[in-house]
């Protein structure tokens, strides 16, 4: 009988306990689904803003990729966005505080180095408020900088004009030993492309001129077109641009002067296919991606954060383009590349650097 007894004991507590676990379970599979409700809503309610340059979306440049990277972020992340295309540069600051106080964005964000002077009043008005910027530095607590070692991937741009050119590659290169590059305005920024491209040029080739000029701003295409043939009345049968929709000129005078033309920042090649052989991509749709996913999973740090060869920040795209670059000179790009990839070769980020560069 006591045995009996004892087992009807144990059988209740068994069952006893399996009722409480069920009750967990079921407590816990309730929490689950209202924590990933509750993550559901936050990713829904998110909100990312984004100021562009005064040169504004459609010129096939810096701003539509940056775009690319929050439109990626609401397809695929959930979050919901707003975006403004400032008229002039002035106006940067008013509709940075606009969104700013505001208090709808958990993260906005600010192209390029012509916003550092407004970020830097609105950022330190607005504490509280999450910056992120691409393309410059700015050393405030609320405001993460996304840059690129630019002058890497302008490295291998200035390799392969050179390249292309001792492999007479194509009808639109001759063999006289001059290029160019025209930027957008003479900075630090802008020089590291200046300086890749020249370092490249000349480590290929020391005995190649690589000309320089700037545009003055990035969007006037006329000057650009100006200087491209100027350029070309030099000598130089590859040029390469770093600046903004102002390059659409220097792609206008290529087919109709009949040289080969770099793009930057995203694939240009499909601009004009037959004189574009490729496009030095700065990633700057994964910057932007980055800053809304960071802030959104509750990574947000500010500092500096910098992308190179070694993280796929930047390099050479020849997607889309029609001229045929041979295997020797693409086996060659990866071999460099990967020497920047490794820190064999440090490449220089300002014009006086160059020099000391190719010596070692």
């Amino acid at each position: 009988m006591r045995k009996s007894i004892m087992t009807v004991i144990s059988v209740l507590a068994v069952m006893s306990m399996l009722t409480a676990c069920g009750n967990s379970t079921n407590q816990n599979q309730s929490q689950s689904t209202q924590a990933a409700a509750v993550s559901a809503a936050a990713t829904e309610d998110f909100k990312a803003g984004i100021i562009f340059t005064e040169a504004g979306l459609g010129g096939q440049s810096f701003n539509d990729l940056a775009f690319d990277g929050v439109k990626r972020a609401a397809e695929e992340l959930g979050i919901q966005y707003d975006y403004v295309e400032p008229k002039s540069v002035s106006d940067e600051e008013i509709v940075q505080d606009e969104m700013a106080s505001s208090g709808e964005y958990g993260i906005i964000i600010c192209v390029g180095s012509e916003q550092v002077d407004a970020l830097t009043k609105v950022a330190a008005r607005y504490p509280e408020q999450k910056f992120a910027l691409i393309d410059a530095v700015l050393e405030l607590d609320n405001v993460v900088c996304l840059t690129s070692k630019e002058q890497e991937g302008s490295f291998l741009a200035g390799a392969l004009a050179v390249l292309m050119k001792q492999e007479q590659a194509s009808e639109l290169v001759g063999g006289g030993k001059t290029i160019g590059i025209m930027c957008g305005a003479d900075n630090a920024l802008l020089n590291k492309f200046s300086a890749g491209y020249k370092a490249g040029a000349l480590y290929i080739d020391p005995e190649y001129t690589v000309l320089i000029d700037y545009v003055g701003g990035f969007s006037d295409p006329t000057t650009a077109k100006n200087i491209a043939t100027a350029f070309h009345d030099k000598g130089a049968d590859v040029i390469f641009h770093a600046a903004g929709a102002s390059g659409m000129g220097m792609f206008q005078a290529a087919q109709e002067q009949g040289f080969m033309a770099i793009g930057v920042n995203l694939n240009q090649n499909n601009v004009a296919p037959d004189h574009i052989v490729a496009s030095m991509m700065k990633r700057v749709d994964s910057s932007a991606y980055y800053a809304i996913e960071s802030t959104l999973n509750g990574n947000f740090e500010a500092g500096v954060k910098v992308m190179g060869v070694a993280d796929q920040g930047v390099g050479l795209d020849m997607a889309g383009s029609n001229i045929e670059v041979p295997a020797s000179v693409t086996e060659r790009l990866e071999e460099l590349s990967a020497k920047i990839a490794s820190g064999e070769l440090v490449i220089p980020a300002t014009l006086d650097e160059v020099d000391s560069f190719l010596k070692n």
